[in-house]
């Protein structure tokens, strides 16, 4: 064999030389990658803006221009919406309803995945797998018998009707997040925390939970914003307007405001805005929450 077909093995210097070249290019983008990305991002951003802006405008305006801005601005529309009782009071129910489906969902789905990843018994994959099998079945799917059972039960016409039912569809998504956050947690962190005399709660409250915290959260937004934007099942079991949360509201008062335009756009903003500075100001929590389930 030849001495120019042995390649002598690159130098350190030369190895991190063209790791640098190598990451530089994978992390270079070029125009059209940001023009692809603005347009998708104008995609999201526009009808939202649209609602936002519309509701600083007269129905004149609107009418006269539908894509255009407002000249002048007007905050009436804003005002009569903030100074409307029914507003506020379905805002109450919406709060009501999401704080309590949130606060179901990470109590029973903590408990429930600590249970899935880390004790051994019979049944254990089959349970897993039946909560894996919820996620393919949509609150829509079950809307009948779903109605048919919160009748029976008298929950009727209650914020209680709707949050029992979201904590059930909700579950699923909470356990499947969850479980590779607990099944993480080394077992020899259990050992000696049993050595030092802590009980198998005493583990789970001062060990698991703080451990899992990034899944809880991230389960916890997710299930608040999901009651938050919650319609189907509110349709069907509010009939009274003062039990309605803000997306039954938003319709009702579409259909009593059906010539005042503006109005009803001031009106659809504000019962979204709430939810959509809730998952700004949460949004990197959900990411990192994600990240670490599929590294589980």
């Amino acid at each position: 064999m030849s001495a120019s077909a042995v390649s002598a093995p690159p130098l350190p210097a030369q190895r991190r030389t063209r790791r640098r070249r190598e990451s530089g290019r994978l992390g270079r983008s070029g125009p059209m990658t940001y023009l692809i990305a603005f347009f998708f991002v104008g995609i999201c951003i526009g009808p939202v803006a649209y609602i936002v802006i519309g509701g600083f405008r007269s129905n004149s305006q609107i009418i006269t221009s539908p894509a255009g801005f407002p000249d002048p601005w007007e905050v009436g529309n804003y005002l009569g919406v903030l100074q409307s009782e029914i507003f506020w009071r379905q805002m109450a129910n919406s709060a009501i309803s999401a704080i309590a489906t949130t606060i179901g969902v990470v109590v029973l789905g903590v408990m429930a995945s600590y249970v899935l990843a880390r004790y051994d018994f019979r049944g254990r994959t089959a349970l897993y797998s039946l909560f894996a099998a919820g996620l393919m079945f949509p609150m829509t799917v079950a809307i009948t018998p779903l109605y048919i059972l919160v009748r029976e039960l008298g929950l009727m016409n209650s914020l209680a009707g709707i949050i029992l039912p979201q904590i059930a569809f909700a579950l699923p998504t909470t356990i499947i997040i969850l479980v590779p956050f607990l099944r993480a947690i080394p077992k020899e962190l259990e050992e000696a925390a049993s050595i030092d005399g802590a009980s198998r709660l005493g583990f789970f409250f001062r060990m698991v939970v703080p451990l899992s915290l990034p899944g809880v959260i991230t389960t916890g937004i997710l299930a608040f914003i999901a009651s938050w934007n919650s319609y189907m099942l509110p349709l069907f079991i509010l009939n009274n307007e003062t039990q309605y949360t803000l997306p039954l509201g938003v319709q009702a008062f579409a259909a009593q405001y059906s010539v005042d335009t503006a109005r009803v756009l001031a009106f659809t903003s504000l019962s979204m805005i709430p939810a959509l500075i809730f998952f700004s100001l949460f949004e990197r929590r959900i990411v990192g929450g994600l990240t670490g389930a599929v590294k589980g």
